[in-house]
């Protein structure tokens, strides 16, 4: 009888073992990688279990290639991409165009109207001119210099027909505003595609959910180690333009956020914090809404259906757009 019963003890530990393990196997792990693009870093995490883990490593790396992709075509830097060869040559025709750039360019021009001009990719020649250091001249030389720059700004110089793009009056855009939301769109479409049950997709800052229930957390701009407050995000995006992360100048006096209208860098917010279903989206509306004036910019925000905002003005005063306490606690 006492051998029966270690018998049974045994055999039940055994059972156990096998039912543990195979629970291990199945509860769902997590796939994270980092990458170096579009001048930021990129981290994609997927949530599959243990026997996934090839399909996980083929995903990231389809998902990468799509976000280096946008890079490609988007870039200013590189000779090879659709933007430099715009801005070199004034012109792409419909054979050179994709419907990628196309489709950017399209809501850049629409959220340059809805946000009076606080956002405009043809603010190239300012973010230029900043770069090269006109931080370091003399008030007087800047004005001259801006105010020299600042004719060959306006989202008009851009012409899209059947024919391709045209851009007038000397031209050029920097699709930085847009461009990496667009690319967390991308990866999230990928991702689902793939059959992706929850997932996070980063680029620098621009992120977009698959999944429920994501806590994301906003830095206080004057300590950026510290959380002002957090944000529950499901199967949603945000986006965060301020002025504490990148400067022109070594001394981070200058930040990189240019208001297209006067050629300086925006002075009204140091975040503006803004949550919907696209990162395109997010990413664009932003930057719109740094640039404004705060009151100004939440306005806007709660003038459309299904976004939401946080602003933080310059004097640490915060505005909220009406429904962002659905998603703030």
């Amino acid at each position: 009888m006492e051998m029966k019963k270690k018998y049974l003890i045994a055999i039940s530990l055994v059972c156990l073992s096998i039912i543990l393990a195979t629970y291990s196997f199945e509860v769902p792990r997590k796939f994270e990688e980092t990458r170096s693009v579009m001048d930021t870093f990129a981290t994609v995490t997927v949530y599959g279990n243990f026997y996934e883990k090839d399909k996980m490593k083929n995903v990231l790396d389809d998902v990468f290639s799509k976000i280096e992709r946008v890079e490609k075509i988007t870039s200013f830097y590189d000779p090879k991409s659709e933007i430099y060869r715009l801005n070199e040559d004034g012109y792409l025709n419909k054979e050179e165009l994709t419907q990628e750039v196309r489709y950017l360019l399209s809501r850049s021009i629409y959220y340059s109207e809805l946000s009076r001009g606080s956002f405009d990719v043809t603010v190239h020649p300012l973010l230029e001119l900043w770069k090269r250091g006109l931080w370091k001249e003399d008030p007087s030389i800047q004005d001259e210099k801006v105010n020299g720059m600042l004719k060959h700004v306006d989202n008009e110089n851009i012409i899209m027909n059947n024919d391709g793009i045209l851009l007038l009056n000397g031209a050029s855009v920097d699709l930085g505003g847009i461009a990496k939301g667009y690319a967390v769109d991308q990866a999230l479409n990928i991702l689902r595609e793939d059959g992706i049950k929850r997932a996070l997709v980063d680029i620098g800052g621009d992120m977009g959910t698959i999944g429920e229930g994501w806590t994301i957390g906003l830095a206080n701009p004057r300590d950026p180690n510290e959380c002002i407050t957090r944000f529950k995000i499901s199967n949603g995006c945000i986006a965060t333009s301020g002025n504490y992360e990148r400067y022109f100048d070594p001394d981070k006096k200058v930040h990189h956020i240019i208001d297209p209208r006067t050629g300086y860098p925006a002075d009204d917010c140091m975040s503006a914090t803004v949550i919907a279903k696209s990162c395109t989206d997010t990413d664009a509306l932003a930057t719109s809404i740094f640039v404004m004036e705060a009151r100004e910019g939440i306005e806007l925000i709660d003038s459309i259906e299904g976004v939401e905002a946080l602003v933080i003005e310059e004097d640490g005063t915060i505005y909220r757009s009406a429904g962002i306490g659905r998603y703030e606690f």
